[in-house]
């Protein structure tokens, strides 16, 4: 019998993550950095703000330091790295303002696309081709060392605009640097919208000035009983910012009219007997509810949404409406129809559970799904993110024996995370209704980011290409070995990732 043959080792350009729609590696040498690179970008803002977070990506972990970065003019055209922009080439489907062009040769590195987003997404896909070690930050030294990029062509865009990574802080409650790590890691696989589940039962994590307790009590306490916390407002905009430094948009969720004793527990008012329940540390769902009736709710509901609304600098405000059991179908539509006005009325987009579509939605809402049975309200609904619980949720169990993760909705292996396509999923909705997908990760079981990584990686990656890649261009098996050569780009930034046996890993 012979012994199983060991599986090729991939070059380069074939282990990029999202699949690209084209990729042409070039015979020869390719791009090598020196002491001399310059990174050369069009001086537009937004574009020197790409070449800036290059540079500091790469030039250190080469011995460079920080790569130079200078304006790129006709006479500065013959080398470097170049980040330019240029009008998009019409072609079949996918996004073409986020669509980018890489080509790599001895001379230059060359990434141009419509829109500083899509030259983003380039970086991502050259940082990709470039050693796992230039991750590693304790192998950032002064000594120069030898870095150089395979020659070839990368074209690309992505096949659907929503392309979603969910965090629940209210759970348990994670830290402003640790939300940062989260939008670095999604932000390598082309995630661009990190959507923020700040308030459930079991906390409230956004100070609200104009109702302080919100925070400083709501917040006050986790999952289990443990240590709670909250956002400041500064800190929460400075959240924003940093993911918009990333091209990723933050869409804030307060969860409501269910899902809310944190703020019930805050303000006796809100209750439709006066009383103030007590904190709550479980993961039970559905015994809660705002009192509907009451003016005081729709005074503390455009509060909330105001402020959160002003700090927020995307077009989304996601309300939640999932899991009410407390109130009749009438009280429901009325309420989130009510509130969806609110939203409107400060100049955002209302993004909304499932059982939102039930109700009279305007033009702009979105509807999120979650649950895997597409009902008729659903397949009636205009604007649709997918994300199938029993497909992407990322805080499921990979298989029974995972410690951490529920599995409510079944076991969610990587291949499952992967083998799946929103479209024929979701049978009877319009194809062009689908914005596209959204991983959630809900935090009952996770109590810090170690946690989270361990259920994001690698099912993160393999939501990011459905959101990304055309169907022609997904296959599990050639997913799966390209996905196996990121362990050591994992390894270098410290990921703690599950070493699933469906993938054989490189070491």
């Amino acid at each position: 019998m012979e012994p199983p043959r060991p599986t090729p080792v991939l070059g380069a350009m074939q282990r990029v993550i999202p699949a690209p729609v084209s990729v042409e590696p070039a015979a020869g040498n390719g791009f090598v950095f020196t002491a001399e690179t310059v990174i050369l970008a069009e001086p537009k803002e937004d574009v020197m703000r790409v070449a800036r977070y290059l540079a500091a990506a790469i030039g250190p972990a080469a011995g460079l330091r920080e790569l130079r970065v200078e304006p790129l003019t006709a006479a500065a055209r013959a080398g470097g790295v170049q980040l330019a922009l240029k009008p998009a080439t019409p072609g079949p489907g996918g996004a073409l303002d986020e669509s980018y062009e890489l080509t790599v040769s001895p001379e230059r590195i060359a990434i141009v696309a419509p829109q500083a987003a899509g030259l983003f997404y380039g970086v991502q896909t050259l940082r990709q081709l470039l050693p796992p070690w230039i991750e590693y930050r304790a192998a950032r030294s002064d000594k120069a060392r030898p870095l150089a990029a395979p020659a070839g062509r990368v074209v690309d865009r992505p096949r659907f605009g929503w392309r979603g990574a969910m965090l629940d802080v209210a759970r348990h409650f994670f830290a402003a640097d640790d939300v940062k790590r989260y939008i670095d890691l999604i932000a390598l696989y082309k995630i661009n919208r990190l959507h923020l589940h700040l308030s459930d039962d079991q906390g409230w994590r956004i100070e609200i000035k104009s109702w302080p307790k919100l925070a400083t009590y709501g917040g006050s306490t986790a999952v289990g009983g443990g240590a709670g916390g909250y956002y400041s407002q500064e800190v929460y905009k400075d959240l924003v910012a940093y993911a918009q430094e990333r091209f990723i948009t933050i869409v804030p969720e307060i969860d409501m009219p269910s899902h809310t004793n944190a703020a019930l527990a805050s303000y006796p008012q809100l209750n439709c007997d006066g009383v103030a329940p007590a904190l709550y540390t479980g993961i039970d769902v559905g015994f809660s509810t705002l009192c509907v009736d009451k003016p005081v709710t729709y005074t503390f509901i455009d509060d909330v949404v105001r402020e959160i609304a002003a700090m927020t600098s995307g077009p989304y405000y996601h309300l939640g409406g999932d899991e009410v059991e407390k109130l009749t179908p009438a009280q429901y539509k009325q309420f989130i129809e009510r509130v969806q006005a609110i939203v409107q009325k400060h100049g955002k987009e209302m993004v909304g559970w499932d059982e939102v579509a039930a109700t009279e939605l305007l033009p702009t809402s979105i509807v999120q799904h979650w649950r895997p049975k597409v009902g008729e309200s659903l397949a009636k609904s205009r604007r649709i993110i997918a994300s199938p619980a029993d497909r992407a949720y990322l805080d499921m169990k990979y298989e029974p024996s995972t410690v951490l993760g529920l599995n409510w909705a079944g076991n969610v292996s990587v291949r499952r995370a992967y083998d799946w396509d929103p479209i024929s999923l979701m049978k009877g909705v319009n194809e062009t209704a689908v914005l596209g997908v959204e991983a959630p990760i809900w935090s009952e079981t996770l109590v810090n980011m170690h946690d989270v990584e361990f259920m994001a990686f690698p099912r993160l990656p393999a939501v990011a290409e459905v959101g990304w890649s055309a169907v022609d261009r997904r296959q599990w098996d050639d997913f799966a070995r390209r996905l196996g050569a990121h362990a050591p780009r994992w390894q270098a930034l410290g990921v703690n990732f599950h070493r699933t046996a469906e993938i054989q890993w490189e070491r």
